[in-house]
This record gives structure tokens, C-alpha cells and sequence, in this order.
């Protein structure tokens, strides 16, 4: 393959942000009165942005606008202080950034998290690489799958969609890629199953973040 770049998505693909999510919003339920759900549910909670995050956690009788922004409120509140207890990059993540910097590709990153907090979520926990472009989830801007973010990423690299990798762990991911033109690229070691990333684009699967550098190669 002719690559320039590769794009990554950041929760499930970097970064494993599973358990502070998880007992995030299960602190939140509690204090509202609701029960807590088991860790590998969140696997399909997240993805979509913290509001969509608030409702499918929410029990479905109670999940009307006003208790979906009540948890949301409430679950940025407790996550913004508590994002960084268990996450950390995924084993094998800084040997594969280290490997693409190393064959010249520029890196960037595109999440459904909140602008700021993704920048923040890559300074603080990917501070040894480079990335030329972080993008979250804006106002400005609508959020995965819509191809707009990785849009933007390539008119900020000045480098043409067809010559980005995109790597990521769902199928929002894989939407995303393939609506941009870029090629698709499953992560296995994320939250998602590989049926889910092949029924929605993927080219190739992989198990680990190594594997990506043999793919290049």
C-alpha cells in the first residue's frame, strides 16, 4: 500500500478506557438510584459520545431528555476527575506508534470524545510521539461516522484520504473510513468483535498493535 499517514481512533484502539468508563458511570447510577452494569457492556455503550453513552447506560423507562442530560452532566463531572486511574495505552501501542514514526508516516487521532479532553487523553497518556493532528468531537464539526473529522485531518496533513490508513475498533470506525476513502483497518484488541468491523468495511483484521507494522510491511 501507498501510506502517508495513519489515523487512529482513540478509545479501544490507543488507548484502553474501558474500566474508568465503566466505574464511571456506574458511580453515577448508583447516585441516581439505578444499578451498575458489568464491564464488557460498556463495550457497546461507548463510541458514539458521552450523550449516547448516558442513554444507553440509562434503564430504557427512564430515559427521557431531562434524565439523559442530568447523567451526562453528571458522568463528565465524575469522569473528568477520574479518567486516568486504570487507562493506559494498549501493550504494544508504543512500539507500533514508534514503528510508523520510524517509516515516516504522520500520525493523527479522531474520537467522539470532547475536542479538548482528546488532545488532553493524547498529551497525557502519548506524550513520546508526535501527532500532527488531534480532533474530537466539536460543535463545528459532526462526530463519527460522518467522514467530516477525517476530512479535515487530510486537508490538515496535506495528504489525500486514498493514502490514509485508518485504524479503529467498531464499526462507527470502519463507516468513517470508508466514507472518507480511506482504507479501514479492524483493531481486534479494542472493544468490538470482527464481524461487527467486517460487516461494516473493514479491508484486514488484526490482534494486536504489532501487527500493524507487518502489515505495512
Amino acid at each position: 500500500m501507498k501510506l502517508a499517514a495513519t489515523l487512529f481512533d482513540l478509545d479501544g484502539t490507543l488507548l484502553d478506557t474501558l474500566d474508568d468508563l465503566c466505574d464511571s458511570m456506574n458511580r453515577v447510577l448508583a447516585a441516581q438510584g439505578f444499578s451498575g452494569h458489568p464491564r464488557d457492556a460498556y463495550r457497546y455503550f461507548v463510541g458514539d459520545g458521552a450523550a449516547k453513552l448516558a442513554a444507553r447506560a440509562l434503564p430504557e423507562d427512564r430515559r427521557s431528555e431531562s434524565a439523559i442530560r442530568a447523567c451526562l452532566a453528571a458522568f463528565n463531572r465524575d469522569y473528568g476527575e477520574n479518567w486516568s486511574i486504570k487507562t493506559k495505552p494498549y501493550e504494544g501501542v508504543p512500539a507500533m506508534l514508534t514503528g510508523l514514526a520510524e517509516r515516516g508516516l504522520k500520525l493523527a487521532v479522531l474520537s467522539n470524545k470532547p475536542d479538548t479532553f482528546t488532545r488532553r487523553c493524547v498529551t497525557e497518556l502519548l506524550p513520546d510521539w508526535r501527532f500532527d493532528a488531534v480532533v474530537g468531537q466539536r460543535d463545528d464539526i459532526a462526530h463519527k461516522p460522518d467522514p467530516a473529522g477525517a476530512m479535515e485531518i487530510c486537508a490538515r496533513l496535506d495528504v489525500p484520504p486514498s493514502d490514509v490508513m485508518y485504524v479503529g475498533d467498531s464499526g462507527v470506525d470502519m463507516r468513517t473510513a470508508v466514507a472518507a476513502g480511506m482504507y479501514p483497518v479492524g483493531a481486534l484488541w479494542g472493544f468490538r468483535r470482527g464481524d461487527e468491523l467486517r460487516e461494516n468495511g473493514a479491508k484486514v483484521l488484526l490482534q494486536r498493535p504489532e501487527d500493524v507494522l507487518r502489515l505495512l510491511a
